[in-house]
């Protein structure tokens, strides 16, 4: 049996056409009016006393028309039959029968409803149907499946009612590993179609993401019981946008979705709000719950229906049993599991203040998600970071910003439970804070997690990429404060610095910086770049080259976060030449280098022993030396401040860098600063000072000492013209677990020079046992040379992407292009790799300038490999 008045049309007859001696219904229209205009109500108060009034209403229509006519019933569907009726919200009505009642008799009875409603003037969207084409319509269209979940009963045969939406809800659950997919593809269509909520200033409270439709998809995935939202907060967030609907409404007299410009001041004042920022503010909150409530339940949805697919065939080749998970570590108390960053078993949140910065780094840099759990745990029982910040959770902070476009997700996870307010207490005053400038595509705070993007592909550029992340998340936190945003944030911004643990000089930079972010962009293009005055003033606020640097890249990673307007070839053109200008007047001004420093007691002796023994000698410290302090004065120290200690000396020979850095690789030990030099011992070493300079507390010098057949303190000045040794000093940490022991490290040290351990193979064996999983798209390498740097070398500057093994590749590339390394000083910043190379030829002179590019070209092309 086919249905009969389907749809939204109207015939164009009346409800007097329809309703022969039937009372008109202005005693509802009268209602209706004083409850909507009624002081006082309000909200989901008044939402369900019109849905109560409407289904009385509709009841008495019912009644009086079906006489005698027995198998039907009148059903709500959709926001109707949840019960969620805004002042000019349409009605979805379903009129149900058992297909024995008359056609005739049965289209009357549809009249008699639908030409009241329509003669209301209200929208109205309805269908007649049997059990079967209800059943069968959903099989074919989801919105109408969607639909029929919220169906409520109003009038008529109640068992009709009950048995459909039984098995409409079995139809859904049955159904759900082939519909759930369905449906997720139609919230991301219609996202494509009508952005996101939570970022525009004219947003569409249904059909834009973490709008109303998202929110009823939610309940979906709910009732198909395969996976369920979190719920903290999302019941709040529906309301909310129930609420401005509601208001919206009412003050344009228009079934509309769209939070027009014009219209957020009365809704507003409509809502008690202060203004139209703040009404902006709670949108924006209420659709931010939303949109990761989805994120979340959607991602649940993958995994359990990934599961479903896989355990079949896991039964069918293990005979049977539960699979365990895979767990692969990704950073200290951090793991992969199923797709999502998860906490170690051995984590103890409560004991480990950096742990959620950690988990987070990890998760961005792995370009996972972190899970729900993890994320609630760490909110839940993490204790607050001590001021200043441990050394760590700055670098796990730098790490995190670093990462790219996965830095997005991971900080919104963070976001959701409070932890970022929690770490940068500032931050509460621009989250979810609206922009009304037309250029600016997203809120402040998203804008500012933008700018750090994009800031992470211009890392390669700067010295300092740590300092450049910093100030991209920074650069527009004075927004939430009253007056110039310039001048308020670099307060901020210096106060933040110190609290996170910069120094004062690095403080400094980054308030610069935040101070005069707009001062390249909004000088190139608005003064007068051959008035000699206008370099000047812009090298006076600016001060160094280094600090012009990061400048720069920070003016065009804000310009590129901002919006398509604020960024062009022709911007980008003006500002780079006005950068020039002012790097030509800075050059002058800068400093002269600085000689290397003095090596230390612990240095001489070691470095002395190593030439005695011809044969490596190493120390690690198991804490980090600290100033002396007078007993019960100081806190504790930072028990691992960028890593531990690691010295080693050896007699001057090729191939060490490479030895020492595959060695460290293999023992999954994490570089964080390097330096080598070579020291002249009958030149530079006091004879006196090294013979004094027995004892300390450093682990392994004794066993490395001990297999070369001498004592540490046993070292004896060099004798005139001894051949040089080679001095590194790094700062280790292990990516996961304890330390090595030192005695181990120098075992294979020794074999890593001579020959019999090969570090290469080593290294691609692990590679290819534990792959790396898919993460960020990191900038590619680049390798420079930094003309004028030296006199008595050729400097090559290297900034990549941190990985294990960059540091022996580097190494094993310049050993085979037959330079000589003087120097290298290595660091670590977040997840960038950030090295000068001191090199010159064989004949110990600094390198021709066509060899010089040639070998930093070849060597960029190897790590780009």
């Amino acid at each position: 049996m086919t249905s009969v008045h389907e749809g939204t049309e109207d015939t164009g007859r009346t409800a007097d056409d329809v309703t022969g001696d039937d009372t008109p219904p202005g005693g509802y229209a009268a209602a209706r009016l004083h409850l909507l205009t009624a002081e006082g109500q309000q909200g989901p108060p008044r939402r369900a006393a019109l849905a109560k009034l409407t289904d009385a209403w509709l009841e008495q229509l019912f009644t009086s028309a079906a006489g005698q006519l027995r198998g039907v019933s009148l059903l709500a569907v959709g926001g109707y039959g949840r019960g969620e009726l805004s002042p000019r919200s349409d009605l979805d009505l379903v009129l149900l029968h058992d297909g024995k009642a008359d056609q005739g008799a049965l289209a009357a009875l549809a009249d008699r409803i639908w030409y009241p409603v329509w003669d209301l003037g209200l929208d109205l969207d309805h269908s007649v149907r049997t059990p079967a084409e209800a059943r069968r319509t959903a099989g074919e269209d989801l919105k109408v499946q969607l639909g029929l979940l919220d169906a409520r009963h109003l009038a008529g045969d109640l068992g009709l009612t009950a048995s459909l939406r039984t098995t409409v809800l079995a139809d859904w659950r049955n159904q759900a590993p082939k519909r759930l997919p369905e449906l997720q593809e139609l919230c991301a269509e219609r996202a494509a179609r009508q952005g996101e909520l939570q970022y525009l200033l004219e947003g569409d409270l249904k059909e834009a993401r973490g709008g109303l439709r998202d929110a009823t998809a939610l309940r979906a995935v709910a009732a198909s019981w395969l996976a369920d939202a979190p719920r903290e907060g999302l019941d709040n967030a529906r309301r909310r946008l129930l609420d401005v609907r509601d208001a919206l409404h009412l003050a344009t007299g228009r079934a509309t979705d769209r939070l027009a410009l014009q219209e957020q001041d009365q809704v507003a004042e409509a809502l008690g709000l202060l203004d139209a920022d703040a009404l902006l503010r709670q949108v924006y909150e209420a659709a931010r719950t939303i949109s990761y409530a989805s994120d979340v339940t959607w991602r649940e949805v993958g995994r359990v229906l990934r599961a479903r697919s896989v355990r079949p065939r896991l039964r069918a080749l293990i005979g049977g049993g539960k699979a365990v998970p895979e767990r692969t570590p990704l950073a200290e108390g951090v793991v992969e599991q199923d797709g999502e960053v998860v906490l170690a078993r051995a984590a103890r949140p409560e004991r480990d203040p950096v742990l959620p910065l950690r988990a987070a780094a990890a998760a961005a840099q792995a370009g996972l998600p972190l899970s729900l759990h993890a994320v609630r745990r760490l909110a839940a029982a993490t204790k607050p970071l001590p001021a200043p910040w441990p050394a760590e959770a700055r670098e796990q902070l730098v790490t995190l910003l670093g990462a790219g476009r996965p830095t997005v997700e991971v900080w919104e996870a963070l976001e959701a439970e409070g932890l970022v307010t929690r770490l940068l207490p500032d931050w509460e005053r621009v989250r979810c804070r609206p922009q009304r400038n037309a250029v600016h595509t997203w809120t402040v705070d998203r804008h500012l997690v933008e700018t750090a993007v994009q800031a992470a592909e211009l890392t390669r550029r700067v010295h300092r990429p740590d300092l450049l992340l910093v100030a991209a998340l920074l650069h527009d936190i004075g927004k939430g404060w009253p007056g110039d945003h310039s001048e308020a944030g670099e307060i901020i911004a210096r106060d933040v610095a110190a609290r996170i643990g910069f120094d004062r000089a690095d403080a400094a930079v980054l308030a610069t910086l935040v101070r005069h972010h707009l001062l390249l962009v909004e000088t190139a293009t608005r003064r007068d770049l051959d008035d000699p005055a206008t370099v000047e003033a812009v090298a006076e606020a600016v001060e160094s080259t280094s600090t012009l640097e990061l400048l720069h890249a920070l003016t065009e990673a804000d310009a590129l976060a901002t919006g398509p307007a604020a960024w062009s070839a022709w911007r980008s053109s003006l500002v780079t030449d006005l950068a020039g200008r002012v790097a030509a007047v800075l050059s002058g001004r800068a400093p002269a280098a600085t000689a290397d420093p003095e090596p230390t007691a612990e240095e001489e002796r070691l470095a002395v022993e190593a030439h005695r023994t011809r044969a490596p000698v190493l120390a690690l410290h198991a804490r980090p030396e600290t100033e002396q302090e007078e007993p019960g004065t100081a806190e504790a120290a930072d028990p691992e401040p960028l890593g531990v200690e690691l010295l080693i000396a050896l007699p001057e020979q090729p191939g060490v860098l490479p030895a020492v850095a595959g060695v460290l690789a293999l023992h999954r030990l994490t570089v964080r600063t390097a330096e080598l030099r070579a020291l002249d011992l009958a030149g530079e070493l006091d004879g006196g000072r090294a013979g004094e300079a027995g004892g300390g507390d450093a682990a392994g010098v004794d066993a490395a000492s001990a297999e070369a057949g001498t004592s540490a303190g046993s070292a004896s000045p060099p004798d005139a013209g001894a051949s040089p040794v080679l001095l590194l000093n790094w700062r280790v940490a292990a990516e996961y677990g304890s330390l090595p022991q030192a005695a181990r490290l120098r075992a294979d040290l020794v074999r890593a020079l001579d020959g019999s351990l090969n570090i290469a193979g080593r290294l691609a064996e692990r590679d290819a046992a534990y792959p790396r999983r898919r993460g960020t798209v990191a900038p590619p390498p680049r390798v420079s040379v930094a003309s004028d740097s030296s006199h008595r070398a050729t400097v090559l500057e290297v900034r990549a992407q941190d990985a294990p093994g960059l540091l022996h590749r580097i190494g094993r590339a310049l050993e085979d292009s037959a330079v000589r390394v003087r120097s290298a000083h290595v660091s670590t910043l977040g997840a960038n790799a950030v090295d000068a190379f001191y090199v010159t030829g064989l004949d110990e002179r600094p390198l021709a300038e066509d060899q010089a590019e040639a070998l930093a070209r070849d060597l960029e092309k190897t790590l780009r490999a």
